[in-house]
């Protein structure tokens, strides 16, 4: 067993948990964070702050700022409710200054959402985007001519799917399926990018894709140009090939969790955090000057005692929720969580109804410190604080709100932990 002393436990690898663990190092509090796989791992990368709002009108928000205080006016028990907007925006930039120091910078649109074509030409309406992908939003918007470059072998990215539907609006979009230079059979994104810190193989790639350009003015690709290295592989790219080059996410498993989750192993580790990857937190035992944690996976076991927490461990993906034939519980402290006392009205009848599920909406109550709460409204303990998806009273898939609000509670979270740290010395 191996003992640890922090002044914070992170409990979970998302974005709310890595947010979180990133805060408080920056504050000069010592972290240990525990967490396996989380959303990150499979995001497309995008900051969504409101994409959506009201989700049953499935109404697309350019303003995303008029959204929020819409949805504040209307839902008190929303996790934005209890934050204002410097609490998004200050989280946010936080955030995103850390990964562009990583070699992950983000582009927005002057407190718009941005709109950026998908793979399966669609669109999607986004706060922040990746430099590497913010210019297809000018591309849509353009209308300008833009060659759509997939590969055989690469599941989860059509050109042809995206240039059928996207292209009824936008004549000037064609797509041309390439073979990957020196890569045979099945491909995966993370190969691609890894070739490609070779820069011979981006002359050879740009040499397969030139005659297809004609009068392209932008190509996009297959989110796969680099990991840590993608600003210099999309520059090199547009070098060679003479047009403005950007990337559209594939479907999972997306080279942008591999990126992110890169950034943070590498960027949290430089400011002295103590990461436990794939390890469980097995058990939990709060005292009145903090906790005791269990945490293990395949090998080692740890024990950490804490000053305080920060529970980031999502819903039901996350493992953050268990469900069962009549209860949900927390799974880490056994926390009561909000959800309708009848189970048969956990899920709706119909599965894909525009308005979600109950369920959708379950979490920790929280208090306006973000820290759960026990059945009669009472703070489960005084340094204990909750963050991102775990929290109740959001939808976040459907809202399109997932980075903002696991940022921006994170934010508030850590704000107020390290005020309670500080003042007990």
């Amino acid at each position: 067993m191996i003992e640890l002393k922090c002044d914070v436990m992170v409990i979970g690898a998302g974005h709310a948990g890595m947010a979180a663990a990133l805060f408080a190092a920056q504050r000069g509090l010592s972290v240990v964070q525990a967490g396996t796989t989380g959303g990150i791992d499979f995001g497309s990368g995008f900051i969504d702050v409101l994409g959506v709002h009201p989700v049953a009108e499935k109404r697309e928000l350019d303003e995303p700022w008029q959204g929020v205080a819409s949805l504040r006016a209307e839902s008190s028990e929303h996790p934005y409710a209890r934050l204002n907007r410097d609490d998004i925006t200050d989280g946010i930039n936080a955030f995103t200054d850390f990964l562009t120091a990583q070699g992950l910078a983000f582009q927005g649109n002057e407190g718009r959402n941005l709109r950026l074509p998908t793979p399966a030409g669609t669109t999607k309406r986004t706060y922040l985007a990746p430099a590497t992908m913010a210019p297809g939003a000018t591309a849509l918007r353009e209308k300008a001519p833009c060659l759509i470059v997939s590969f055989d072998g690469l599941k989860g990215f059509s050109g042809r799917q995206l240039t059928e539907t996207l292209g009824k609006n936008w004549p000037a979009l064609r797509s041309a399926i390439i073979t990957f230079p020196g890569l045979d059979g099945e491909l995966y994104p993370e190969h691609m990018a890894n070739a490609l810190a070779d820069p011979a193989r981006r002359k050879a790639l740009a040499e397969t894709v030139r005659p297809h350009l004609g009068d392209a003015r932008y190509a996009g690709f297959p989110a796969m140009l680099g990991v840590l290295d993608c600003a210099e592989v999309t520059r090199h790219m547009e070098e060679l090939l003479g047009v403005t080059v950007f990337e559209i996410p594939t479907l999972p498993p997306p080279i942008m969790g591999v990126r992110l989750r890169a950034a943070f192993d590498r960027g949290l580790h430089g400011l002295g955090v103590r990461t436990l990857s794939q390890k469980t937190v097995m058990t939990a035992r709060p005292s009145p000057d903090g906790f005791r944690f269990r945490a293990g996976g395949a090998r080692e076991e740890y024990a950490i005692s804490a000053r305080a927490a920060v529970l980031a461990t999502g819903r039901f993906f996350g493992k953050g929720i268990r469900q069962q034939t009549h209860d949900m519980r927390e799974t880490v402290f056994d926390l009561p969580v909000a959800r309708p006392a009848d189970p048969d009205d956990w899920y709706d009848d119909v599965f894909f109804s525009q308005n979600g599920h109950p369920a959708d909406r379950c979490g920790v109550l929280f208090d306006d410190d973000f820290r759960p709460l026990n059945d009669d409204g009472t703070p489960f303990h005084h340094r204990l604080h909750a963050a991102g998806a775990i929290l109740s009273g959001h939808d976040w898939i459907r809202e399109k709100s997932g980075t903002g609000l696991a940022v921006g509670t994170a934010w508030k979270a850590v704000n107020t932990l390290a005020k309670s740290l500080g003042e007990a010395g």
